[in-house]
Order: C-alpha cells, then sequence, then structure tokens
C-alpha cells in the first residue's frame, strides 16, 4: 500500500507538471510561436522530474535542491535564448514572450515536483490570464497612450 501511496502522489505531480506545459503551451501553438506544446510539456516534465529526484533521496537537502534549481533557471535561460529572434531589417525582437513562459513553465512545474500543488496551479493561472489578457491590454495602452509597441530595439552603432 505504501508503494501505491508514494507512485500515485509521484504521477500526479507529473500529470499536474504535464498539464501546465499542455496549457501554456497550447496558448504559444495558438499564437502561431516555435516553441508549441510539445517543448512547454517536455521542459515542465522534465523540470518536475528534476525535482522529484532531489525529494526521493529521503530528507529534503535544501542546497541539493537548490542547487538543481538553479541549474533549472540557467539552463532554461539558453532554451529560452532560442526562440528569441532579432530582425535586423525592422530591428524588432520576436520570442521574448515564448522563452518567458518557457521559463515560467519550468519553474511551475518544478513547484508540483516539490509537491507544492497550491504555488504550482496559482502560477500557472497567474501566468495563464497574463499571456491571454497582455497582448490586448498592451496593443490598447498603446492605442491611448500613442506609445510605440515595445519591442523595438535601437539599431546597432555600425
Amino acid at each position: 500500500m505504501e508503494y501505491f501511496d508514494l507512485y500515485s502522489g509521484m504521477i500526479l505531480r507529473l500529470f499536474l507538471a504535464l498539464l501546465a506545459g499542455t496549457i501554456l503551451g497550447l496558448n504559444r501553438w495558438m499564437h502561431h510561436k516555435s516553441a508549441g506544446i510539445r517543448t512547454h510539456s517536455l521542459v515542465a516534465i522534465g523540470s518536475a522530474t528534476a525535482v522529484m529526484s532531489i525529494s526521493r533521496l529521503g530528507v529534503v537537502d535544501v542546497q541539493a535542491l537548490s542547487h538543481v534549481l538553479q541549474g533549472l533557471i540557467t539552463g532554461l535561460g539558453f532554451l529560452g535564448a532560442g526562440v528569441i529572434i532579432r530582425e535586423h531589417s525592422s530591428q524588432r525582437v520576436h520570442g521574448l514572450t515564448t522563452a518567458a513562459s518557457i521559463w515560467s513553465c519550468a519553474l511551475i512545474a518544478a513547484a508540483f515536483g516539490a509537491g507544492e500543488l497550491m504555488l504550482g496551479g496559482l502560477s500557472l493561472f497567474a501566468i495563464l490570464i497574463t499571456l491571454m489578457i497582455g497582448g490586448p491590454l498592451e496593443r490598447l495602452l498603446a492605442r491611448i497612450t500613442g506609445i510605440k509597441h515595445g519591442s523595438e530595439i535601437s539599431p546597432d552603432p555600425d
């Protein structure tokens, strides 16, 4: 019976991580972004697995968990950088939101992996709301204020 409780907890944590990755990836996929359902889901499952594997050592070692989280945060920065594109012709940057959603997805899944189900759920909800209303809100504010979109960057000095 003890094994059932152990495995049911693992299944729940992995399922919630997968669900978070799928929901956030679906949002990016619906907006025709390069990192969609598969990318976000894989990042989420991997992050939850990394955190759960540390917690399986018995007594949770805070330093070990800290090192895993540091690795996730740093490593996901590199993955996120791969979806950021700068157009030389218009000096616009694309992919920042997708990169941020990949990074956030990993941390939500890490929360689920650590057994922080409420924190993971609330974070997923907050990020999904941000992704759903952030763009329309930015466009509305740009129309009202006349301020140009914030993804333009200054040209290179060369």
